[in-house]
């Protein structure tokens, strides 16, 4: 058994008790093994409200898609794993063909180390010393290890190289082309981008292996103007390679691809010329792991191209009805330490009595508190204190991060596994 065979399978030998939010009382001193084997029903076997369900059917039909998406358009593919940080699903996405998984910060580059993720797209920059010198560990322990990282100032490549000196590997990576002014991190110029790509050059402990970027962070972000910024990236990639900046390089990455213009990614890097060497094109979107409601539901490419399929919402959220103190308000168990509100509120989808379900009409979120979520309810609502509530959230990133142990469920309820998240 590998070792990160090995890390999975100790994470069925942790004892259910009360961290875990919304599993069975009576479950307590159980492996997540034991009760995974039980096949307990979300809706009758014991699961406390609040809960957060993942659909089995609906993670896996989005990992086929994706795997799908990105073969069609010769791409390669890092999810990004801040959405779930859950190692369960890193080896899901990377048995589906991802190359490998990206990352944004040093904990949860350690995290995915641990469960043996051997290729890590770091997509920040990172001058921080201590993580720097554990990487030069891990690279010089591993030569099966591979991990890239964003480079955008001299200022950065000059503290990386302090942190770095004497390390057995060099650390490869990518300059970053920033979306542009008043955007989020990277070189505003292509000048800029030569005098960081020279600053590397100059130092022993980096290599210089592509260029990347976010095209999510393009300002007034719109088909064409998300189609330049891209353009830019690789004729940033082509000058480079002209002028000889990757000669100490295997392939070339260029990379870019967050979830909501992953089309645009896939139509522009289509346009890369031959270059010197093999180029790596390297997508990274994250949030189709799981999809949303609200969110990503109304970005989502797909909604461009139908033709090539569309994700499905994996999340529900089941909350109670516990107080229904007026025909025009009623109030369930689930609060802001439940479901994520950062980007919209949750949408109520089903109403659940005993064993059935009947649509969700005339009742609407209105706030969070902590513990609460506050109905507005129609004349049409069809409510009472007691009901199960199934709700549909938005933005994946925040929901996977308010949950340690997510169940997931097939459509019947049957509960097949759980979900470890580490945030």
């Amino acid at each position: 058994m590998s070792s990160s065979t090995e890390a999975l399978a100790r994470l069925a030998t942790e004892r259910v008790d009360h961290r875990f939010k919304g599993l069975p009382p009576d479950a307590d001193g159980l492996t997540v093994a034991e009760l995974a084997a039980q096949r307990r029903n979300l809706f009758t076997d014991g699961f406390a409200t609040p809960v957060l369900a993942l659909s089995a059917e609906r993670l896996e039909h989005n990992l086929k898609l994706m795997e799908t998406y990105a073969t069609r358009h010769g791409l390669a593919f890092a999810p990004h794993g801040k959405t779930s940080m859950a190692p369960q699903l890193f080896r899901r996405q990377i048995e589906h063909g991802a190359w490998g998984i990206t990352l944004a910060v040093p904990h949860q580059v350690r995290a995915a180390r641990a469960f043996g993720v051997e290729r890590i797209f770091l997509a920040n920059e990172l001058v921080d010393a201590p993580a720097l010198r554990w990487i030069a560990a891990e690279l010089a322990a591993d030569p099966d290890f591979r991990l890239v990282c964003y480079v955008d100032s001299v200022r950065g490549v000059e503290l990386m190289d302090a942190a770095l000196r004497g390390s057995v590997r060099p650390v490869d990576v990518v300059v970053e082309l920033g979306a542009g002014e008043g955007a989020r991190t990277g070189v505003r110029t292509e000048a800029e981008c030569a005098a960081v790509a020279d600053a590397v050059a100059a130092v022993p402990t980096l290599r210089l292996v592509g260029v990347a970027g976010y095209e999510g962070e393009v300002p007034r972000a719109d088909p064409a103007r998300v189609h330049a910024w891209l353009r830019r990236l690789v004729a940033l990639a082509v000058d480079f390679d002209k002028a000889g900046r990757f000669a100490d390089a295997d392939e070339i990455i260029v990379s870019a691809g967050g979830s909501a213009w992953f089309d645009a990614v896939a139509d522009v890097l289509t346009e890369i010329p031959e270059l010197s060497l093999p180029v790596l094109k390297l997508l990274r979107s994250g949030a189709y792991v799981s999809h949303d409601d609200v969110h990503y539901r109304r970005l989502t490419p797909f909604n461009r191209v139908p033709e090539e399929g569309a994700l499905e919402p994996a999340f529900r959220l089941w909350a109670q009805i516990v107080s229904r103190p007026s025909p025009e308000q009623a109030f369930a168990n689930a609060g802001k330490r439940d479901a994520a509100y950062d980007l919209d509120l949750p949408v109520v989808r089903v109403v659940r009595r005993g064993e059935a379900e009947h649509p969700a009409a005339g009742i609407e979120v209105t706030a969070l508190s902590d513990q609460h979520l506050w109905l507005r309810t129609g004349p049409e609502a069809d409510l009472e204190v007691g009901d199960w509530i199934g709700l549909g959230l938005s933005h994946p990133c925040t929901s996977f991060d308010k949950w340690q142990l997510i169940p997931l469920a097939e459509a019947d309820g049957t509960v097949v596994d759980y979900i470890r998240t580490f945030f």
